[in-house]
């Protein structure tokens, strides 16, 4: 939620929380799941490499499957690496957004 325009909101069902940057989904977060998932877009080549080195990260549930990794909060996944994995998807949403929604939102001036 520290990132910038980011909004959050139960649009499926009250245990799905999804947020967005500039309307579009960059995380969506089981609550209702033990442990919990959180599902995360990511560059199609690095969801595949992260696939195979973490039995946690498989594709995206009920999701596209080229561009979004479910991760199961387990432990296995390093927290810096999830972090990071959160950072990476708000930067593929933010780049996907047009210059005007960018500067609406205040993420560029």
């Amino acid at each position: 939620m520290a990132k910038p325009a980011v909004t959050e909101g139960f649009p499926f069902d009250e245990h799905t929380l999804v947020l967005k940057a500039g309307g579009k989904m960059f995380a969506i977060i089981s609550l209702d799941d033990t442990p919990q998932r959180i599902s995360l877009k990511c560059d199609p080549e690095r969801a595949i490499q992260l696939r195979e080195e973490y039995a946690s990260i498989t594709a995206g549930y009920h999701l596209n499957k080229q561009l979004w990794n479910t991760i199961v909060l387990d432990g296995e996944v390093p927290l810096p690496l999830l972090r990071d994995l959160i950072d990476h998807s708000h930067a593929l949403i933010v780049a996907s957004l047009t210059r005007k929604k960018r500067i609406e939102c205040g993420l560029e001036a």
